[in-house]
């Protein structure tokens, strides 16, 4: 552990930072995209299931993608997708054509927190292994920015909300925010491309045969840090590398894409149910990642809508919405930091910390209807951030934790391909739940988050403290 994983902790938590930063940010536009386009404040929700779509896509194209061409081509160019494709949907002609560019940005941002996550552990020493859930205080600060940068731009540069006609001449505020956020993202690959050198993995480089570029990583990391190491190619070979590579070196492309593709075979999902104990703990593991999936955006995602929807007076300024949902974010930020240290206190641990954390943020999703007043509601969206990034650092971390070693990618990559599936769903739900009751989508979310931190507290295994199998 040295100054290159430092390095590479800050770089992949912009990957991090850029998933959320989208996330929010493609929220905080819709509010503009209704005015500007004439699209009902419901069915323009159908806007964030674009991008979903493109993340779902992205988490399974660059995952396979950085077993085929490496893991540095998929690290670099996941952001450079977002940022050209971003800049583009800030000139987006209609909604249609935004939603679209929206999706390909998404294509980008969605391999990030697969390629990232998994990149940064394969630099990382294993006596430093909690350092991932410290990761996951990028994401929220992700929402942070983007919600500075909405503060900054639509409330100024938009239309005015008894305008009764919305142009795009008096309607820049979303692009210009759109815009900055895509040279953003662009500026953070040009961070990763030119200003670090990144070493290719070492754990790629043997599943390809390359043992001697593999130690020549080792040593590099190792001068980068100032530091020796005793590896040698001699040394390596005796050790034989990865039991399950086979001469990867001769493999084909679509050799390589099939078997990445088998990760999700049912000989590779049956070992997962091979003990009762570690078959309970897979099924409770899919359940928490689908209901989170789908609780998280039909709250967050449209919060800013339930922001702008709240108190007596409708027009009120655009400029307090867009406050208010940044105080939000502010708050939600030590989220993360607290649970880094929670994680390892006697007594309270891994499952204790998510399921608690859990438990209160469907609470204070509830306590949020009881009230339309804007302060009221303010309170309790930060407290439900608060609590909702430590439930979510915690999960990120111990979800590989619980998997065995052979099986992690595919417990790991199910557990996200579900949760990415419920939030494509989300809008649906949505769209269809608020035209009959506009807090619906809220109930809904509220229950799936409750449920999954009551199921939480019946996780059998406690990884605190355990070596990972």
């Amino acid at each position: 552990m040295g100054r290159y994983q430092w390095e590479l902790f800050v770089l992949c938590g912009c990957g991090w930072l850029a998933d959320n930063l989208w996330l929010q940010g493609i929220a905080l536009t819709l509010p503009s995209l209704s005015a500007e386009f004439g699209v009902s404040e419901t069915e323009v929700r159908y806007t964030t299931l674009a991008l979903f779509l493109g993340l779902c896509i992205g988490a399974s194209f660059w995952g396979v993608a950085s077993d085929i061409v490496g893991r540095r081509l998929a690290f670099n160019f996941t952001l450079a997708f977002a940022g050209i494709f971003g800049i583009a949907a800030g000139f987006g002609p209609n909604w249609i054509g935004t939603s679209a560019l929206y999706a390909c940005l998404g294509l980008g941002v969605g391999g990030n927190l697969p390629v990232d996550g998994a990149l940064f552990l394969e630099f990382l020493p294993g006596a430093n292994g909690n350092l991932l859930t410290l990761l996951s205080v990028f994401w929220p600060v992700g929402q942070l920015v983007s919600s500075l940068l909405a503060w900054a731009f639509i409330p100024n540069f938009s239309c005015a909300p008894d305008a009764p006609v919305c142009t795009r001449a008096d309607n820049w505020g979303w692009r210009y925010f759109i815009i900055t956020l895509g040279s953003l993202s662009f500026v953070m690959f040009l961070a990763r491309f030119v200003v670090f050198h990144l070493f290719e993995s070492p754990k790629f480089l043997l599943s390809r045969g390359r043992q001697a570029e593999a130690v020549a990583v080792i040593h590099g990391i190792a001068y980068h840090n100032k530091c020796k190491t005793w590896i040698t190619e001699d040394i390596l070979n005796k050790i034989g590398g990865d039991p399950e590579v086979r001469d990867d070196s001769k493999l084909s492309t679509m050799a390589i894409i099939k078997r990445s593709l088998g990760k999700f075979s049912t000989q590779r999902i049956g070992p997962l149910f091979s003990t009762r104990t570690l078959g309970f703990t897979t099924c409770l593991l899919w359940f928490q990642w689908t209901t989170i999936g789908m609780g998280y955006p039909l709250f967050n995602a449209f919060l800013p809508q339930y922001l702008a929807n709240s108190g007596s007076d409708q027009a009120q300024s655009v400029g307090i919405v867009y406050r208010n949902y940044a105080i939000t974010s502010i708050v939600g930020v030590p989220g993360s930091i607290l649970a880094y240290y929670t994680v390892n206190i006697r007594h309270i641990g891994r499952k204790r910390t998510m399921s608690v954390a859990a438990l209160i943020t469907g609470v204070f999703i509830f306590l949020f209807t009881i009230s339309s007043e804007q302060d009221f509601q303010l309170a309790f969206s930060c407290l439900e951030a608060f609590f909702q990034n430590i439930m979510y650092g915690v999960l990120y971390a111990y979800t590989p934790e619980v998997f065995p070693a052979p099986y992690r990618g595919t417990g790991s990559g199910i557990s996200s391909c579900l949760n990415r599936i419920a939030g494509l769903c989300a809008p649906i739900v949505a769209v269809n739940a608020a035209t009959a009751n506009p807090k619906s989508p809220i109930y809904a979310s509220a229950a799936l988050i409750l449920a999954a931190g009551l199921s939480m507290f019946a996780l059998p295994i406690e990884t605190m403290g355990r070596q990972t199998l």
